[in-house]
């Protein structure tokens, strides 16, 4: 195979590439509401002779190009994810978005355009392919739901061997690719407490059951807890983001409620630390005479990137970007991505593109209503979701 020509190619729709990305961030669609989004994506595909499945995951799409041998077994998936954020958009640009409070504010307008130009080259060359490529256009990654995990449990992940997920970032320059083998990225779980006691007079505490005092002591317990029954290495973070009860001095609280976030990197250690909370509240409250109730809200689980395929990825992805140019990251990520769930059914690795661009601007991290980046990696990210298909099914078949 001529890897050049296809190169040759991607420079070719660079272009077209970048309007993609613009049509997308002009028009963002958030949560599974990606009718518009999704059904470009679908047309597009269909236009360039994939097998197109639609509804997949609500609003999913996934496309099939079969290669050289169309009875193949051997496949590989890409996946981009499509939403966008209730952001409001301050940057004064051309693609600004036309929806107030709605923004593509972490990129995720340019992996679809990235996965689309992979797509529609790949597909000119599909009788040098030496398998299936399997590309999943991703609903709902920002939740509250999973769009991923609805996706795995509509059978987007059947016959499939491997994925890949590429994710712009403006942490790193544009050129670079990063890479953390192993623990990437950590599970997010929520928590709602309410721990119930006796109000009255401020003056008679002995006849109340003070509700504030308990949420107190279990907000300690969960950080002693943190720091003195987790191994140090083992990350985990719980995190109080809401701490509410009554509103008058003289009145002890018979009512306090907490809600927070729990981050862990291992399955092991998010068991442990769901289990703990419980233990812990429910000491709290019978220790104290009253009582309570925890609401344990799942989340994603931790994204474990296989180490065989990031080691794999590291070779690929430096015929690209050179090696000088792939960071191998020493630590994880404590937010969370629900690529999680592709990997648990099959081995894959999430990689990071650089994308940020000083002498250009484009230096705010995701989330920001600012954000924004540098379009010449868009192309880059084409070639890499290209290669590692490429690779991997040349490496099955070896």
């Amino acid at each position: 195979m001529n890897i050049q020509e296809i190169y040759n190619t991607v420079d070719r729709v660079k272009q077209e590439i970048i309007d993609l990305r613009r049509d997308f961030h002009i028009h963002p669609e958030v949560g599974s509401d990606l009718e518009r989004t999704s059904g470009i994506v679908a047309d597009l595909l269909k236009k360039w002779g994939l097998e197109v499945q639609t509804g997949i995951g609500i609003t999913g799409v996934v496309g099939i190009l079969r290669g050289q041998n169309p009875n193949s077994s051997n496949t590989v998936a890409l996946r981009a994810d499509m939403d966008a954020l209730l952001i409001q958009e301050e940057n004064e640009v051309c693609y600004k978005s036309v929806y107030d409070g709605k923004m593509h504010a972490c990129a995720h307008d340019g992996h679809t355009a990235m996965l689309l130009g992979a797509a529609k080259v790949l597909s000119q060359y599909k009788d040098m392919i030496k398998g299936n490529i399997k590309f999943i256009f991703q609903p709902e990654e920002e939740g509250p739901n999973s769009g991923a995990e609805n996706m795995v449990n509509d059978g987007a992940m059947e016959d499939v061997d491997a994925i890949f997920g590429l994710h712009l970032t403006t942490e790193h320059p544009t050129g670079t690719v990063s890479i953390k083998k192993g623990a990437a990225m950590a599970s997010s779980d929520d928590f709602e407490i309410e721990m119930i006691g006796k109000g009255g007079h401020a003056s008679m505490p002995h006849e109340c059951i003070d509700a504030i005092s308990m949420a107190v002591k279990v907000y300690n317990d969960l950080q002693f807890m943190v720091s003195r029954e987790f191994d140090p290495v083992d990350s985990v973070i719980i995190s109080v983001g809401a701490f509410n009860s009554g509103s008058a001095s003289n009145v002890i609280q018979g009512n306090a409620k907490l809600k927070g976030t729990i981050r862990t990197l291992s399955h092991e250690v998010r068991a442990k630390a769901k289990k703990r909370i419980c233990e812990i509240v429910k000491h709290v409250a019978e220790g104290s005479g009253g009582e309570y109730k925890i609401n344990i809200i799942p989340g994603v689980p931790p994204l474990i990137n296989d180490i065989e395929k990031a080691s794999f990825a590291e070779e690929t992805v430096a015929k690209i970007v050179t090696k000088e140019n792939v960071i191998i990251l020493d630590k994880p990520n404590m937010g969370s991505e629900d690529f999680s769930y592709y990997v648990e059914k099959v081995p894959g690795v999430m990689m990071m593109i650089g994308a940020r661009n000083e002498e250009k601007g484009l230096i705010n991290l995701m989330h920001h209503p600012k954000f924004d980046f540098d379009e010449d990696a868009l192309s880059i990210g084409v070639k890499l979701y290209i290669q590692l298909a490429i690779d991997h099914l040349e490496s099955i078949q070896a």
